[in-house]
C-alpha cells in the first residue's frame, strides 16, 4: 500500500466468502460497466458544446454553461448520494442512478423539439445527477473489491472503459452532428434526440440487469494499525484525503476545459482544412490515447509508485500546455491532443490515493471527492471568458495552473499519516 500502513479489510456479504476473490469478479464486471456509460456521456458534452454554437447561435462562454450544468449536479448531489447509499447501500444508489440518468437522457428529446438551450440544460442536470450517483457508488466499489495493495490497478483498469465510452462519443456527435457540415448542420436537433433516445433505453436495460442480479454488499472495516489510524478522526483531519479533494477539484476542472474548448482550438488554429468534423475526429483520436494510456498506466503500476507515476505526468501536461499557449499551428495542436495521454490516470490514481485508509468512512469520504468535480463546472466558463477577449491558446493558462496543483499532490500531497 503506497504511502500507508499495511491494511486487513474485512468485506461482509450474503453468501460470498470473505477475501475470495472469484466471487467478486462478476459484481466487478458488471460495475465496470457503468464506466463505459457515463465516459458515453461525457464524451458527447464536449461535440454539444460546438453543436450548440453552431445550431442555436450562443458564443463560446455560454455553450460552457453545458459543463456547468453537468459537473454542478456532482456538487449539489454527491453528498446526498453519499448518505442515501449509508443507508440503503451500493446498489439502490446504482439502480436510482441509472433511473435518473435515463430520465435526463429522454428529456434531451422535447429540449431537442423546442431547440431550447435553457431545456437543454436541464435535462443534462438531470443525467448528470444519475451519473453523480453511479460514480459515487461505482468507484469506492470497485477500490474494496479485492485486495487493498492493488486497489489503484484495479480503479484504473474500471477507469479504462470509462475512457472507451469517452472515446466512441465524439465519433458518434460526428457522424451524427456534423454530417453534413457546419451550414447544414445549423438548426438540425434530430439527430440529438436519436442519440439520446436509444442512450435512454440501454440505460433502463443496463438498470434492469442490476435490479435481476445479486450483488455483494460490501461493509468497509479495517483491523491492526489502520483502525488505529483512523477510529475517532475526523474526514477533514486526515490530510491526504482533504488534499486529494483538492487537487480533483482542479485536476477534473482541466480536464473539462480542455475538452470544452477543444473543438475550438482545433478549429482555430489547424489552417486550412480546419472545420468541425475534423476537430470532432481528432477529440476522438485524442480520447483514444486518453483510453490507451488508462491501459499502459494501469501496468507501469505494478512497477512504479502511483503517486510517482502521477507526479511525472503532471509535470509533462505543464509542458504541454505552455506548447499549446504558444498558438504554433498543428504543433499546438499535436501538444493539446498529447495532454489527454497524460491526463489519463489522473483521476482514479487521486481518487484511490485519496480513499486509503479511511475505513468504514469510505462511502463518505467517496461523496466529497466526488463533490470536487464541481472544478468541472467552474473553470471551463473561467476558460470561455479568455476565449472570447483574448484567444483560445491562452485560455490554456488555466489548466496548466490546474497541473501544478496535481503535481504537489503527486509529490507530497498524498501521504497518509
Amino acid at each position: 500500500m503506497a504511502g500507508g500502513a499495511a491494511t486487513t479489510t474485512q468485506y461482509s456479504s450474503t453468501g460470498t466468502a470473505s477475501g475470495n476473490g472469484k466471487k467478486f469478479l462478476f459484481p466487478f464486471i458488471l460495475v465496470t460497466s457503468l464506466f463505459f456509460m457515463w465516459g458515453l456521456a461525457y464524451g458527447l458534452l464536449d461535440v454539444l458544446n460546438k453543436h450548440f454554437q453552431n445550431t442555436l447561435s450562443i458564443d463560446k462562454a455560454r455553450s460552457t454553461l453545458l459543463q456547468a450544468a453537468y459537473f454542478g449536479a456532482y456538487f449539489l448531489m454527491a453528498l446526498p448520494a453519499g448518505m442515501l447509499m449509508k443507508r440503503f447501500g451500493y446498489k439502490f444508489g446504482i439502480i436510482f442512478g441509472l433511473l435518473l440518468y435515463a430520465a435526463g437522457a429522454a428529456l434531451f428529446y422535447p429540449s431537442a423539439h423546442y431547440a431550447s438551450f435553457e431545456f437543454f440544460l436541464l435535462a443534462l442536470f438531470v443525467l448528470a445527477s444519475g451519473l453523480t450517483f453511479l460514480e459515487t457508488a461505482a468507484n469506492p466499489y470497485v477500490t474494496v473489491l479485492g485486495e487493498p495493495s492493488t486497489s489503484e490497478q484495479r480503479l484504473n483498469l474500471s477507469q479504462c472503459f470509462n475512457g472507451l465510452g469517452s472515446f466512441l462519443g465524439p465519433y458518434i456527435g460526428m457522424a451524427l452532428f456534423f454530417h453534413g457540415g457546419e451550414a447544414e448542420s445549423a438548426g438540425n436537433l434530430e439527430s440529438v434526440q436519436l442519440v439520446y433516445i436509444v442512450m435512454a433505453v440501454v440505460v433502463l436495460l443496463i438498470a434492469f440487469m442490476f435490479y435481476r442480479t445479486s450483488l455483494p454488499e460490501i461493509q468497509e472495516a479495517t483491523d491492526g494499525e489502520n483502525t488505529a489510524n483512523t477510529k475517532g478522526r475526523s474526514l477533514m483531519e486526515q490530510k491526504h484525503f482533504v488534499l486529494a479533494v483538492v487537487a480533483q477539484f482542479f485536476y477534473v476542472a482541466a480536464q473539462v476545459g480542455i475538452g470544452a474548448l477543444f473543438i475550438n482550438y482545433v478549429v482555430e488554429y489547424w489552417g486550412e482544412g480546419g472545420t468541425d468534423k475534423l476537430a470532432s475526429g481528432l477529440l476522438g483520436l485524442a480520447l483514444g490515447l486518453f483510453t490507451v494510456g488508462r491501459f499502459a498506466g494501469t501496468a507501469l503500476m505494478r512497477k512504479f509508485a502511483p503517486n510517482t507515476l502521477l507526479a511525472v505526468y503532471a509535470l509533462i501536461n505543464i509542458v504541454l500546455c505552455g506548447v499549446v499557449m504558444m498558438g504554433m499551428g498543428i504543433t499546438s495542436v499535436v501538444a493539446l491532443i498529447a495532454i489527454f495521454f497524460f491526463m489519463s490516470i489522473m483521476f482514479p490514481t487521486i481518487f484511490a490515493l485519496g480513499v486509503k485508509n479511511l475505513g468504514p468512512r469510505t462511502k463518505e469520504g467517496s461523496s466529497f471527492i466526488i463533490m470536487s468535480i464541481v472544478g468541472g463546472a467552474i473553470m471551463p466558463y473561467v476558460m470561455g471568458s479568455i476565449a472570447d477577449s483574448a484567444s483560445t491558446a491562452l485560455a490554456f493558462v488555466v489548466p496548466l495552473i490546474c497541473f501544478v496543483v496535481v503535481l504537489f499532490y503527486g509529490m507530497k500531497g498524498y501521504k497518509t499519516r
